[in-house]
């Protein structure tokens, strides 16, 4: 959480500090979602394939959505 004497701090800088604040935060940023995959670490992927159940409830769904659409 954001401190009120922080944002106060903040408030009093002028424009182009604020601006130099605004791009350190922007690299800031950048920096850590270069860090989100590692290189040469393996990552679980969600796949549908054999996803039978989840299949089985869209299809009654769509079967609902179908009926109730002729009557």
């Amino acid at each position: 959480m954001v401190s009120t004497e922080l944002v106060e701090q903040l408030r009093k800088l002028n424009r182009v500090d604020k601006l130099m604040v605004i791009q350190l935060l922007a690299a800031e940023l950048a920096n850590e979602e270069t860090n989100l995959i590692k290189s040469g670490a393996s990552y679980p992927v969600w796949s549908p394939y054999d996803a039978v159940e989840a299949a089985n409830i869209m299809l009654e769904a769509l079967n609902a959505e179908a009926s109730s659409n002729h009557e």
